[in-house]
Formats: structure tokens, C-alpha cells, sequence
């Protein structure tokens, strides 16, 4: 089956094109435990704390979480959530990926704090470099190096 990129765009009443969706506000993520999981995103990866909430009724911690750009990370637990089936690939979401300025630097970093990082590959179609690492939880996540300007 070929899948095709598609652009989609609204005309607004004024006649004037406009993309519908401008960004990504928020990833949302599951942990199953949840001080080893704010302290990897906080202090490890380096997120600021928004707001952090328990909510008695559903047994569940929400934590927001905020990247340089303004992009967000909701980080909530519940008790018992079902594991997620991640390898062989799953249907569904497969990884959250970050922009870095240097993808050697930052996996040194990783490496430091004791987070294993696989080896760092070339990605073929734009020639940028590109790796994978895991949250406490296993999801997976991918440092891909920005172009610099």
C-alpha cells in the first residue's frame, strides 16, 4: 500500500488560505511509576514543571511539562494501566522524537546519567543523524539532529 502526504488547508471566510492544525500542543504518556518517570523527563531530560496535580478520585498524578519551544508533555499515572506492546512495532504510535542541536552531545549526556542509547545512524533520506533511547518505561524515544542555520 503507498501512503501519500497530504496538506490540508481550510479557506477562511475572508478568502485567505490557512493551514488547519498549526502545531502539536501536547504528548500525553502513561508511566507506571510515576517519581521514576518525573524524575528522568525533569531531571534527566531536562523538562520544566508546569503543574503537577493528584486527583484522589481516579488514584492519578498529572504532571505537565514544558520544552524550550513551548511544546508540551502530559505525564500522568493510573494505577494498574495495561503494558503497552511495543516490539514487534505496535499499531498506534510508535516514537516521540526530539530535536537536538547535537545528536553525539546529547547521547554522551544520556550515557552519563546512565540511559542507554543505541548507536547513532545516518537517516537516508535527509542525511541528518538520528538515534533511540528509552524512558523508564520503555517507550521509545528518538533524538533526531536539526539543521543548523
Amino acid at each position: 500500500m503507498e501512503f501519500a502526504l497530504y496538506e490540508f488547508h481550510i479557506i477562511a471566510f475572508y478568502g485567505k488560505e490557512s493551514a488547519l492544525l498549526n502545531s502539536i500542543h501536547h504528548v500525553a504518556i502513561i508511566c507506571s511509576d510515576y517519581d521514576k518517570s518525573k524524575h528522568f523527563y525533569t531531571s534527566i531530560l531536562g523538562f520544566s514543571v508546569i503543574a503537577e496535580n493528584y486527583r484522589e478520585s481516579r488514584k492519578s498524578y498529572k504532571l505537565d511539562l514544558k520544552l524550550p519551544n513551548g511544546g508540551q508533555l502530559e505525564l500522568f499515572s493510573f494505577p494498574n494501566p495495561p503494558k503497552r506492546p511495543s516490539s514487534p512495532e505496535a499499531l498506534g504510535l510508535r516514537h516521540l522524537a526530539f530535536n537536538v542541536s547535537s545528536v553525539e552531545d546529547t547521547c554522551d549526556y544520556l550515557v552519563s546519567k546512565g540511559v542507554a542509547v543505541e548507536h547513532i545512524r545516518t537517516d537516508e533520506f535527509t542525511g541528518r543523524k538520528f538515534t533511540f533511547f528509552n524512558d523508564p518505561d520503555g517507550l521509545p524515544l528518538e533524538l533526531y539532529e536539526q539543521v543548523t542555520m
